[in-house]
């Protein structure tokens, strides 16, 4: 498909939605299913063809989901509607991938940045997650607790605890992202760590890990454990 081509002229089964319809949505590119959610182009782009600068300017559909609703809409082929949509649709993958995980056993930091991850990978904000298990590990309830800045988002320990004592967990971990994909925690992260699981211990109850999520770049796992580096015991 060259510039300029409009989806209208191509031959059915090169079109986006056809190719949909009669092989199913796997068959598509990552453009070709941006396409579908932009509908139309503009003068001398097909959304095809927008789809594909997006891909090629953010890299990949990651780095295109980390982006908020005011950066989209200044995106060339967008504005205010077609931005929506595409948050729409990585909202919707973020909260179909966590609700297949909401039964899982949390129960290894992998376990944990496997769940969390598609919630809280590619956000361009730091949120804090709090989670709450039953002894076996059985999921009770995760929280947003708070949202921040690009770089740092904050709550007082006494702030972490509170839920935990609502649903009367023994046991809980906390994660939070870091927007620029490096889980290296920062000495605010550590010392965070180190005041709730004093504060935890004197409540009787256990924190069993602090995830750093960031993203698996250059073979690296995409998320720091303070337990596995052995910082909570």
């Amino acid at each position: 498909m060259t510039n300029g081509t409009r989806i209208h002229d191509l031959p059915n089964d090169q079109k986006p939605r056809e190719k949909m319809a009669r092989f199913g949505s796997s068959a598509l590119s990552n453009e070709e299913l941006l396409a579908i959610f932009l509908r139309t182009g503009t003068k001398g782009s097909s959304a095809i063809e927008i789809g594909r600068q997006l891909l090629q300017k953010h890299g990949n559909l990651s780095n295109l989901a980390r982006l908020d609703l005011k950066e989209l809409c200044n995106e060339h082929g967008l504005g205010l509607a077609k931005a929506c949509q595409l948050q729409a649709a990585f909202e919707l993958g973020r909260r179909a991938a966590r609700d297949s995980s909401s039964h899982a056993l949390l129960n290894s930091s992998q376990a944990i940045y496997e769940f969390l991850a598609p919630q809280l990978a590619h956000q361009p904000t730091e949120k804090l997650i709090v989670i709450t298990l039953h002894p076996n590990g059985r999921l009770i309830k995760s929280r947003e607790l708070t949202s921040g800045s690009k770089n740092q988002t904050l709550a007082p320990p006494s702030e972490i605890l509170r839920p935990v004592i609502i649903d009367q967990a023994a046991a809980f971990v906390i994660a939070h992202n870091h927007p620029s994909g490096d889980p290296t925690p920062s000495h605010a992260d550590t010392s965070l760590t180190q005041k709730l699981q004093t504060l935890a211990r004197e409540m009787d109850l256990q924190l069993l890990d602090h995830l750093i999520i960031g993203l698996p770049i250059n073979g690296s796992k995409g998320y720091y454990s303070f337990h596995e580096n052995h910082m909570i015991s």
